[in-house]
């Protein structure tokens, strides 16, 4: 079965598809992000070795920029040894399909994720009645169209490790979708913690573009299970992490990571649950 994408020219009208597009950033030898208008994808691997992993894939129409990163980085016939998904939302996965037929590599996700990235099912829409600023009011053309890998995805093992990636492993931090993950790795206690929560506010269109650094909740406008969404970012703050990168915003470490991170949990309710929506109970 072909790959296929139905998000049609929905993206296009994005207020904010035009944020910032950067080069790759180095957070660690092994470790880089690069911003793709409002969203990180991450490069994991030493580029001297060449074996690298993929995580996340951008908005739609951003694969020629983060095969040139790649490039960049890792030497100019790399490819990486896989992708690894931290859940489908458009802005995450909106390059996918052009990165796997052009690299021919597996792609991981979550076991609920699948539905969502074989074209069985789509996700609830988006809330534009959330409380929230000029994002969020704008999230009704956000695509949440299901897209189709076919046998090019593959689910996580259930033990929680990483095929490609044997020194991670992945969490199940679900809430902002139901198959949602986080990468960790215990040796120097690095997250890659997808929108379980983020470090800026991401439904305000001034603090995305100001890229404003505070720790806040998953983007409000797409996150359906806000009990569930607070039991992960209360995992994560056990596992203590030295360096995070979320899928929004800027990196963070040390004691402003914990002390915010803190703060998110002890204050989650003012913090990340919206006063008003329609998923918010």
């Amino acid at each position: 079965m072909p790959f296929e994408m139905n998000y049609g020219n929905d993206y296009r009208y994005l207020p904010v598809t035009s944020v910032r597009n950067g080069n790759a950033e180095e957070v660690l030898p092994d470790l880089s992000y690069l911003t793709v208008q409002i969203v990180n994808v991450c490069f994991v691997g030493f580029p001297e070795k060449g074996e690298w992993v993929l995580v996340d894939t951008g908005m739609p129409g951003s694969a020629d920029l983060i095969i040139k990163e790649a490039e960049n980085r890792f030497g100019s016939h790399t490819r990486p040894k896989g992708i690894v998904l931290t859940h489908g939302h458009f802005d995450h996965v909106g390059a996918v399909i052009e990165i796997i037929e052009h690299w021919n590599v597996p792609v991981y996700a979550h076991e609920m994720e699948m539905p969502f990235l074989t074209g069985r099912q789509g996700y609830p829409p988006p809330d534009p009645s959330v409380e929230g600023g000029l994002v969020a009011k704008m999230s009704f053309v956000f695509p949440n169209q299901p897209i189709q890998l076919g046998a090019a995805v593959k689910a996580l093992p259930p033990d929680g490790t990483i095929p490609v990636l044997p020194e991670w492993r992945w969490i199940l931090t679900d809430g902002h979708t139901p198959g949602h993950i986080s990468l960790f790795r215990d040796k120097d206690r690095t997250l890659l913690a997808g929108d379980a929560f983020v470090t800026v506010r991401q439904d305000s269109l001034y603090q995305v573009f100001a890229q404003e650094r505070e720790i806040s909740g998953p983007p409000r406008y797409f996150t359906t299970d806000w009990p569930a969404a607070r039991r992960s970012v209360e995992a994560l703050a056990d596992l203590k992490p030295a360096v995070a990168i979320t899928g929004h915003g800027l990196p963070m470490s040390g004691k402003e990571l914990t002390d915010h991170l803190r703060t998110l949990v002890e204050q989650f309710d003012r913090i990340a649950i919206p006063d008003h929506g329609k998923y918010v109970q």
